[in-house]
């Protein structure tokens, strides 16, 4: 079974999407509606704008998302049986599976790198990796924290958990972590407390957007990353998808529920194998492609 996933940020990079625009009328065509429906030359910023400018919150979701779909749109050549994204890149798994319109997703994508930016401005904050250390541990650093806001946020991989929190929060956290025997951890290059409570602001302003949003029964089911399980109820989506910004993205549950329920091969449609990474060590005899990947 073909399990299609999609990235959010992290791998984008300046010139990425030219070479699908240059190959596919059809993603000059989705490109160009891109622009007309934000109001802007998004595609001028992804293919000619600088590095610092796609690491923008407003730019860089909207850039992961394009080429992420447009990439799907222009070189899948059977339906997904399953899709997944991570973070950001759950609106991209949505779309491609029609439970989203293109335009509608974008919009959402835009309200939440916006919504997110907001969030950020508001408390100083940021997230770290912990790389080859025990989640149970981690987890139980971060609830002993009670005086600053420090949670998981992303379970990339059985040996990579990424937390989130106020600035103090992560410190006191790196300081505990390196006490019970961590080894490897690093601050993130990020612009705030993603998938934490800290987003609560952001979560509010988006809910209004997702649930005046017209949600479709997909073709197929949708792992969430909330709940790391398959939905294909419109309304249900719609619920976890509002839940997303300050819950943990479950992606190592996730990789390992779609091989659950029968997974043989995940595709990546991005800029990078950044998530086909990921899968390879959750799953190292797994088949994993990346479709889309500049230069390729």
């Amino acid at each position: 079974m073909n399990a299609y996933i999609f990235p959010g940020q992290g791998s984008q990079h300046p010139g990425m999407g030219l070479q699908l625009y240059e190959q596919f009328p059809l993603a000059q065509e989705l490109f160009r509606y891109a622009d007309k429906i934000l109001g802007y030359p998004i595609s001028d910023i992804m293919f000619h704008g600088t590095e610092e400018q796609l690491k923008q919150t407003k730019y860089t979701q909207l850039a992961m998302f394009l080429h992420g779909y447009i990439a799907f749109k222009c070189l899948h050549v059977a339906d997904p049986d399953m899709t997944a994204g991570h973070s950001l890149g759950e609106y991209t798994a949505l779309a491609a599976a029609g439970c989203l319109s293109f335009e509608d997703a974008l919009q959402l994508v835009e309200k939440r790198a916006n919504a997110m930016q907001k969030a950020c401005e508001q408390v100083p904050s940021g997230m770290a990796v912990i790389l080859k250390f025990d989640d149970k541990t981690i987890e139980e650093v971060c609830a002993s924290i009670t005086e600053e806001v420090v949670v998981p946020a992303n379970y990339n991989s059985q040996q990579q958990l990424v937390i989130s929190g106020s600035e103090k929060g992560i410190e006191i956290a790196i300081e505990r972590l390196k006490e019970a025997g961590a080894k490897r951890i690093m601050k993130l290059n990020v612009g705030g407390a993603f998938h934490s409570p800290l987003m609560q602001s952001a979560q509010d302003e988006l809910a209004e957007a997702i649930y005046n949003c017209a949600f479709h029964a997909p073709i197929c089911p949708v792992y969430q990353n909330v709940t790391a399980e398959p939905s294909t109820n419109a309304d249900t989506i719609r619920m976890n998808l509002v839940l997303q910004l300050t819950a943990p993205v479950r992606w190592t549950q996730t990789v390992l529920n779609m091989i659950r329920d029968g997974a043989t091969c995940f595709t990546e449609f991005g800029p990078g194998p950044t998530l086909g990474n990921l899968v390879k060590r959750i799953v190292p005899e797994t088949t994993t492609e990346c479709l889309g990947a500049d230069g390729e």
